[in-house]
C-alpha cells in the first residue's frame, strides 16, 4: 500500500502544469535533436544540461529525463529511415528496420519502435517503483568501505559491459579516473594537477567534458562525412499502423525483450546497449515461421525487440543511481551532474529527504513515455523533412548552442576554450575506436571513490584489511574479482566479442 501513495504523491507532483510543461520541453527537445545522426542522448543532454539550472530541481530532472527518452525514440527514427544509428543502441535496429523502409515499410517499423518502447518503458518504471524503497533501505547499510568496493565493481562492470576494446575501455576508465583527480586536494587544500592555471584549481568541468567529448566530438565527425552518405527517404511515409500478422510477430518479442533490458539495464557500464544486442541475438535463434521474413531481410521481430529492451534497460538503470547514487552508464552519469547543479546528493537519503523529487520523476516517466508516443508517430513527416536539412546549416547553431550553455554555467571563457579542446580529444577517440563513455563513469566515480576511501581509512586508522573484513565490502570486491577472471577466460571473451559485433 505504501508503494501507492508514493505513486500518488509522485503523480501529484508530475501532473502539476509546470512539471507538465517541462516534461513536454524535454520529450520535445530530445526527439528533436536525437533525430539529427549522430547526435544521441549522452550528447543531448549534455548540450542541455545547462538550461536547466534557472529551474526548480524536480522540473530540470523531470525535462533531462524527458530529453533521454525523447534521444532514444528519436534514434530509433533516424536508423530507420537514414541507416544511421542515432544512438549506440540503435546499431542493431538498423539491420531490420532499415530494410523494412526500403520495402515500403517504415511506418509499421516506426510504430513497433514506438509501441515496443512505450511497453517496456512502463514497465521498466513499474519494477523501478516497486524495488527503490527495498533497496533504498539496504543502501542505509553502506559505509564509506562498502560505497568504495561498490564503485570499484562499477567500474570493472562498465569496462566488461563497454562494447569494443576490453583495453581501450580499460584506458578510457583510467583516463576518467586521472581527469577526476584535478583540482584542489579536499584534505590538504593543496592545488593538484593544475599546472599553475588557476581555472584548473577547481577542476575540470563535468559539463566540459561530457560536452567536448559527446557534442563536439560527434559534430566534427558528422562533419568528416560526405553528405552522399546521408540516404534519406523523402517521400511521405503511409500505412503506419502495423498489420495483424505484424502484432502477432512482435507481440513476443516486446515481451522478450521487456524481460531481458529490465535485468541487463541495472548492470553497471551499458546494461541499455547490452540488452539491445542481446534481445537482437535472441531473437535471431527464435526459429522463423512458416512464410515469415527471414533476418537480415526486414524481419519486425529485429525492430521490436531491440527496441523494447534498450527502453526497458534504460529505465531500470535509474535504479543505482536513485538507490546508491552509483550512475551505472553515461547518460546516468550526466543525471548525478544535474542533480549535484541542484545541491542534491544523489544516493538513498534522497528519497527520505526529498520524496516529492524521487517519487515525482518517477511518475514524470509515464508521462514522458505517453508524450512520446503522441509526439512521435504523427509528428513522422516533420522528423523526416528535418533529416533533409544539409549538416552544413545545422552544425553552426549546434555549435553556438553549445558555447553559449558552457559560458553561461560559469561566465568564463576558459570553459568555452576547454570544450573545443576535449570536442577535438572526442573526435580522437571516435576515429580510435575507442568508446568514450566509460571516461564520463570515470570521472564521476573517481573522486566519489576517493572520498570513500580516505573516509573507510581515517575510521579504520589506516588499516586497509577493513575493504576486506566487513562482509558487504568483502562480496562486492569479490564480485568484481570474479568478473574480471570470467571475461578473461577465452570461451566467454569469444562470446562478448560476437554479442558486440556489428552485424551486416
Amino acid at each position: 500500500m505504501e508503494l501507492f501513495s508514493n505513486l500518488a504523491l509522485g503523480f501529484d507532483v508530475a501532473f502539476t502544469p509546470i512539471n507538465l510543461l517541462y516534461a513536454f520541453i524535454g520529450c520535445l527537445l530530445g526527439t528533436l535533436i536525437g533525430v539529427l545522426p549522430g547526435v544521441g542522448p549522452v550528447a543531448t543532454i549534455a548540450m542541455l544540461l545547462p538550461a536547466t539550472y534557472a529551474l526548480p530541481p524536480v522540473s530540470a530532472l523531470i525535462m533531462l529525463a524527458g530529453i533521454y527518452y525523447g534521444a532514444q525514440y528519436g534514434g530509433s527514427t533516424t536508423a530507420i529511415l537514414v541507416n544511421l544509428p542515432g544512438e549506440a543502441s540503435s546499431v542493431v535496429t538498423i539491420i531490420e528496420g532499415y530494410q523494412m523502409a526500403r520495402q515500403g515499410r517504415a511506418g509499421p517499423a516506426l510504430a513497433s519502435a514506438g509501441l515496443g518502447s512505450f511497453f517496456a518503458g512502463c514497465v521498466g518504471t513499474l519494477i523501478l517503483a516497486a524495488f527503490a524503497a527495498p533497496l533504498t533501505e539496504v543502501a542505509f547499510k553502506f559505509g564509506p568501505a562498502e560505497y568504495f568496493s561498490l564503485m570499484v565493481l562499477g567500474l570493472i562492470g562498465a569496462v566488461v559491459l563497454a562494447s569494443g576494446s576490453l583495453l581501450k575501455a580499460i584506458g578510457m576508465i583510467l583516463l576518467g579516473l586521472l581527469l577526476g583527480l584535478v583540482g584542489t586536494d579536499v584534505n590538504s587544500g593543496v592545488a593538484r594537477y593544475s599546472f599553475d592555471i588557476p581555472e584548473l584549481t577547481d577542476g575540470i568541468g563535468f559539463i566540459v567534458i561530457a560536452m567536448g567529448v559527446f557534442g563536439y566530438g560527434e559534430i566534427i565527425m558528422n562533419l568528416s562525412k560526405h553528405e552522399s552518405e546521408r540516404e534519406v527517404f523523402t517521400s511521405k511515409v503511409t500505412g503506419l499502423m502495423p498489420t495483424r500478422q505484424d502484432f502477432k510477430d512482435m507481440t513476443p518479442a516486446v515481451l522478450r525483450g521487456t524481460a531481458i533490458g529490465a535485468g541487463l539495464g541495472i548492470l553497471p557500464g551499458g546494461g541499455a546497449l547490452l540488452s539491445a544486442f542481446a534481445s537482437y541475438t535472441i531473437e535471431k535463434k527464435i526459429k522463423l515461421k512458416a512464410g515469415e521474413i527471414p533476418f537480415g531481410k526486414g524481419n519486425i521481430r529485429g525492430v521490436a525487440g531491440p527496441e523494447s529492451a534498450n527502453n526497458a534497460g534504460s529505465q531500470t538503470s535509474f535504479i543505482p543511481l536513485l538507490t546508491l547514487g552509483i550512475p551505472p552508464n553515461a547518460v546516468m552519469a550526466l543525471m548525478v551532474g544535474a542533480m549535484t547543479i541542484h545541491n542534491i546528493q544523489p544516493g538513498p537519503q534522497v528519497m527520505t529527504s526529498n520524496p516529492q523529487l524521487f517519487w515525482g520523476l518517477i511518475a514524470s516517466m509515464w508521462i514522458g513515455n505517453a508524450m512520446l508516443i503522441i509526439l512521435n508517430l504523427p509528428l513522422i513527416g516533420l522528423w523526416i523533412k528535418l533529416l533533409t536539412i544539409p549538416y552544413r546549416w545545422l552544425f553552426p547553431s549546434i555549435v553556438l548552442f553549445c558555447a553559449i550553455g558552457v559560458y553561461s554555467t560559469n561566465n568564463n571563457t576558459w570553459d568555452i576554450w576547454m570544450v573545443a579542446i576535449f570536442g577535438v580529444v572526442g573526435y580522437t577517440f571516435i576515429k580510435l575506436g575507442a568508446e568514450p563513455a566509460p571516461l564520463l563513469l570515470g570521472l564521476i566515480l573517481g573522486p566519489m571513490m576517493e572520498e570513500n576511501l580516505r573516509r573507510a581509512l581515517l575510521l579504520s586508522r589506516g588499516d586497509w584489511s577493513v575493504l576486506v573484513t566487513r562482509p558487504l565490502s568483502a562480496t562486492l570486491l569479490a564480485l568484481a574479482a570474479l568478473m574480471v577472471i570470467i571475461v578473461a577466460l577465452p570461451s566467454v571473451k569469444r562470446k562478448r566479442e560476437e554479442a558486440f559485433q556489428d552485424e551486416e
